[in-house]
């Protein structure tokens, strides 16, 4: 890892109808528009659902160093994060964040160590430390073969 602190540069552009176009050096860019919920089309990344997209990746991503630095083999996970969107004093923001993790472990692995790391994982995950959103992680867990 790089020393702190890191920056990170993103772009985006519009004009008066249209996507949102967002880009980063070297990616591809993203079409997006409002969600349905403000009126968009349904049929392009919205903020909001970058954001959990975000909350996903981040808990994937911080599992696989802690789970590699434990020692653990597991196999697959996937994750949902699902947010909720509300007006808390006269603004909305994200008021509620929660997270379903679905562990494929390798045979003979400890399930409720896993769910630790897990655990572990999602209060370090840098995404959701620096939101004011309550979080809730639900965990199922489960040894497979492949």
């Amino acid at each position: 890892m790089q020393a702190l602190p890191h920056h990170y540069d993103v772009f985006a552009s519009a004009s008066a109808e249209g996507d949102v176009n967002t880009r980063a050096d070297g990616k591809p860019e993203i079409a997006g528009a409002a969600p349905v919920q403000f009126g968009g089309p349904g049929d392009r990344w919205s903020p909001e659902e970058l954001l959990m997209a975000a909350v996903a990746d981040c808990l994937i991503l911080t599992f696989r160093a802690v789970a590699r630095n434990a020692g653990l083999d597991w196999r697959e996970l996937e994750v949902r994060s699902s947010g909720t969107l509300d007006r808390v004093e006269g603004v909305t923001r994200f008021t509620k964040i929660h997270t379903e993790a679905r562990l494929g472990l390798a045979p003979g692995q400890d399930a409720t160590r896993a769910g630790k790391l897990l655990e572990k994982s999602e209060s370090a995950c840098l995404v959701t430390r620096s939101l004011l959103a309550e979080t809730a992680l639900s965990l199922d867990i489960y040894e497979s073969g492949s």
